[in-house]
């Protein structure tokens, strides 16, 4: 089976903190399509972390249910979902929940104090104590069911399974002898039914020697309203306006006041928004929420370049959005932002996040999303634009030049040498002259010797 770094920043081939990469099947059709993680198992092994936990962290950034099936190793997020999309989420888990902040390392240790309500983690390697915050949903579950220290010892799981096959022999023999308790009666006590939401159903079977994994709803795991919030179907039924204030409310949350993004948060934010389907207008809410600063517009520009290129890059109809968020932007600041328009464009052109071409069309139409200021807008940017057209202009003259001077190099070959061919006719030449002056000094001797 393939492995990847824990840490997958890290791109050494020897790095010794490994985990097998992750694998996800989709099942059923419909309603009832759903993810099953194949090694879920195994990869919270290599983290040394309970599988619902990083089961659970997917439905609370996909807004999906999931289910756990302790007894056949079945961990199963509703929907369908990529296993590379998934991989990328994991990283997202592990940064938070199983790297050492100071040192980056994953021996570290969930240490839950359910008395206070936090959640720490003790680092083996360097020491460090840090404490995780508890803004995830996440951290509401893990405080219900902390780790249980025996399940993770190398043993423990050796000594449930012989434990439970002695119940199993003890509830045969209890079955031959007539007596009223059976395997089909008492594992129908141990089993507890999920309804899902989107339409699917099915039973959900709870090991109950799992502390961990209790036999509860995920709406008793997680806030009601957050849930509700985070839920896929309701969500996509919703109005393009309350699905962009969501996203409005989720990047607030997720983006720094100071400083750049992490490359996790960044990928967060654009599985958000393409799980409300609001990918193209998303840049809208970036605007609003990166733009407060007008005087520092294009240092935010700059720092957040990569952030706007996973929205814009080969996407036209998103970079239009851009330009209409920019727009908003400059009615709210018209005093700072006017002067500036051509200079913050051509940032943005600098950068690649707005092509020439979608910048041109743009003032060729002169559609704005501000009507006041319109006209306004398209004047400051006009000396920009028309520094745009004339450089592509050039840029089509010298693929002109350089189409002709193609075409000349096929018509005068470079084997083609007229220095030699005039030297061979100057020596013909001169050759035909010797011989004629031979042949007149031979009869001009011929002459002389019949004279005698």
């Amino acid at each position: 089976m393939a492995s990847v770094n824990v840490n997958r920043n890290l791109t050494d081939q020897f790095y010794r903190y490994k985990m097998p990469k992750l694998l996800a099947k989709v099942e059923g059709k419909g309603n009832g399509i759903k993810t099953v993680i194949v090694n879920m198992v195994d990869i919270a092994k290599a983290l040394n972390r309970p599988p619902m936990y990083p089961t659970k962290y997917f439905g609370c950034v996909l807004g999906a249910q999931v289910n756990c099936d302790v007894k056949n190793e079945r961990y199963i997020v509703n929907g369908s979902h990529d296993a590379t999309r998934l991989q990328d989420l994991l990283d997202g888990f592990i940064k938070k929940y199983v790297l050492c902040a100071s040192c980056d390392n994953p021996e570290t240790t969930l240490l839950v104090n359910q008395k206070k309500g936090t959640i720490s983690a003790s680092c083996k390697a360097c020491g460090h104590l840090s404490t995780i915050s508890s803004q995830d949903k996440l951290t509401t579950y893990i405080l219900k069911c902390p780790p249980d220290q025996q399940h993770n010892a190398p043993g423990a799981s050796v000594s449930k399974r012989k434990k439970k096959e002695r119940d199993d022999t003890k509830y045969r023999k209890d079955g031959q002898n007539g007596r009223s308790g059976s395997p089909q009666h008492d594992s129908d006590e141990a089993t507890t039914t999920l309804n899902e939401t989107n339409g699917g159903g099915g039973e959900q079977k709870i090991d109950p020697d799992n502390d961990w994994c209790d036999p509860t709803d995920v709406a008793e795991d997680l806030d009601n309203s957050a849930l509700k919030k985070l839920t896929l179907n309701e969500d996509l039924e919703k109005s393009v306006h309350q699905r962009m204030q969501i996203f409005y409310d989720f990047v607030k949350e997720k983006i720094p006041t100071n400083g750049p993004i992490d490359v996790s948060i960044q990928k967060e934010i654009v599985a958000e928004a393409e799980r409300l389907d609001v990918k193209d207008k998303g840049v809208i809410v970036l605007c609003e929420v990166l733009f407060r600063d007008p005087i520092k517009i294009q240092e935010k520009i700059k720092t957040n370049r990569h952030l706007f290129l996973r929205f814009t890059m080969d996407n036209p109809k998103c970079q239009k959005y851009l330009i209409r968020g920019f727009e908003l932007t400059v009615k709210e600041f018209p005093n700072e932002l006017l002067p500036r328009v051509a200079m913050i464009l051509k940032t943005f052109y600098d950068f690649d996040i707005l092509d020439e071409k979608v910048l041109i069309d743009w003032a060729d139409k002169k559609k704005s999303a501000v009507k006041e200021l319109g006209t306004q807008i398209f004047e400051k940017a006009q000396k920009f634009i028309d520094w745009l057209k004339i450089a592509e202009e050039e840029d089509d003259d010298d693929d002109d030049d350089d189409d002709e001077e193609d075409e000349v190099q096929v018509v005068y070959d470079e084997r083609i040498r007229p220095d030699k061919i005039i030297e061979l006719e100057d020596s013909k030449k001169q050759t035909e002259e010797l011989k004629k002056s031979s042949e007149t000094r031979d009869k001009d001797l011929d002459i002389d010797i019949d004279a005698i």
